[in-house]
């Protein structure tokens, strides 16, 4: 969207439609986009990283400019960065997010991914400090955490408590690998949002990794997905409607218009929204009109477990290694991007009732891949997405006259075969090894870089 674009004023649901329908792409230009976060931590005591200490997160924006990034300047202060189609972006608790360019393949996606660990790692042994990929903060309190001095973030502070009891641990103690796909039109949209939302509990299984928090066990395997549970009912979790028939972009809009607004941004400036809905700024309840931008930024605010934007959002998996954000995309890409894979997903969830898949998303944090409710079994499913998924890249490879993506499925063949997560292995070793805490979570990403980073 261009800044004139942006700046024109709604005055037909029609254009809040047309925002989903310019999404649509032919097959040919689909991308694969990958985000992924993690927690940055001084090596000396294990406190997270503030923005502006010496040596903290503002000096790694710094001196990542030296390789071409370039500011995101917010107050003029350096927030954020981009370059090449990417960009460098800090959650509430200075969580470090790489939101990757847009690939044609997951072979870019991987090296796109394994550069930017290496990067961050190299600075890390010029800061004493280092990166850790979990669901989870495993070890701070959510009062000890420091804030990322962004505008936005504080409005947002003061509006969570109200909504969710864990709505700040969200903020400042998560964190997520994401991936991005695009939709050829509407039908196709809808056959997979409808798979997404069915099987992201099951891939939230399948990539639990965050059992610590507070210094300890949390009893959880992905706690991750527990503290979004307890955030905002209003704009978070398991959205049934999808499953609704006549389903669709406009069934989209209207759960998007009735959902309050956090704020109104005008002049590089915030003021309160006043408990708003997007329908009732839309209709005229506030003194400023709402443009595009307006309507852009709120669709931003929502955080379902699979969200809608100009592509499609699949945000459930917790956040982890090199080798597991490669996994994620080759997993979803696997799934939605073959037609074969596709239908077969679609058969799959095709007869699952609505509220069995609810109250088996209810026990994925805690059972993992062990969550069962009514004939579906978290475990077996995991199998079975696996081999679609692994089937759809192999063809996809044929198709397309390229290497094959499959290989980078080999942690969820581990994974569903043994039927232990990363969460699991890492609460073994927290229980049988000399390892207190902090060590292991410092030696366990070290293990992992090595690995997989070829450092």
């Amino acid at each position: 969207m261009t800044e004139k674009e942006k700046k024109i004023e709604i005055t037909h649901k029609s254009q809040l439609i047309d925002y989903f329908e310019q999404g649509n792409k032919p097959p040919e230009k689909w991308g694969i986009g990958t985000e992924n976060e993690k927690f940055l931590f001084r090596r000396k005591d294990f406190k997270r990283l503030r923005f502006d200490q010496d040596g903290g997160i503002l000096k790694i924006l710094n001196q990542m400019q030296k390789d071409g990034w370039q500011p995101i300047l917010e107050n003029n202060i350096t927030i954020g960065l981009r370059k090449n189609g990417a960009s460098i972006t800090l959650e509430p608790g200075g969580q470090f997010e790489l939101s990757g360019d847009n690939f044609e393949t997951i072979h870019q996606t991987y090296r796109e991914t394994r550069k930017h660990f290496q990067e961050l790692n190299t600075i890390s042994k010029q800061s004493d400090f280092f990166s850790l990929p979990m669901g989870v903060d495993p070890l701070s309190n959510v009062a000890d955490v420091p804030w990322v001095p962004k505008e936005r973030y504080r409005w947002m502070r003061d509006y969570m408590p109200k909504k969710g009891e864990l709505g700040l641990h969200m903020m400042t103690n998560t964190a997520s690998t994401q991936v991005n796909l695009d939709y050829g039109n509407e039908r196709d949209m809808v056959k997979k949002m409808r798979v997404a939302q069915a099987l992201q509990a099951v891939v939230t299984a399948i990539f639990a990794n965050s059992p610590f928090s507070g210094g300890k066990p949390n009893g959880y395997l992905t706690s991750r997905l527990h503290i979004w549970n307890n955030t905002d009912p209003d704009r978070c979790g398991f959205l049934p409607f999808i499953f609704d028939e006549g389903f669709g972009f406009e069934r989209w809009v209207d759960y998007l218009l009735d959902i309050p607004m956090y704020y109104i941004y005008r002049d590089e400036k915030y003021s309160s929204a006043n408990g708003l809905t997007f329908r009732e700024f839309f209709e005229g309840k506030h003194s400023i009109k709402p443009t595009q931008e307006d309507w852009e930024m709120h669709v931003s605010t929502i955080f379902p477990d699979v969200r809608l934007k100009q592509f499609i959002e699949m945000r459930g998996a917790d956040a982890s290694c090199v080798s597991h954000i490669a996994a994620v995309s080759a997993l979803w890409v696997g799934l939605l991007y073959d037609g074969q894979s596709l239908d077969e997903a679609s058969e799959l969830i095709s007869k699952w009732d609505v509220n069995i898949m609810q109250n088996l998303r209810a026990q994925v944090p805690v059972k993992a891949l062990n969550a069962t409710s009514g004939d579906l079994n978290v475990g077996a499913i995991a199998k079975q997405i696996f081999r679609i998924a692994s089937d759809g890249l192999a063809r996809r490879a044929k198709i397309r006259c390229s290497e094959d993506e499959s290989r980078f499925l080999a942690p969820v063949r581990e994974i569903t075969e043994s039927g232990i997560t990363v969460a699991e292995k890492l609460l073994k070793r927290y229980h049988e090894n000399n390892e207190t805490l902090p060590e292991l979570v410092y030696n366990w990403q070290n293990e992992q870089m090595q690995k997989y980073v070829d450092l």
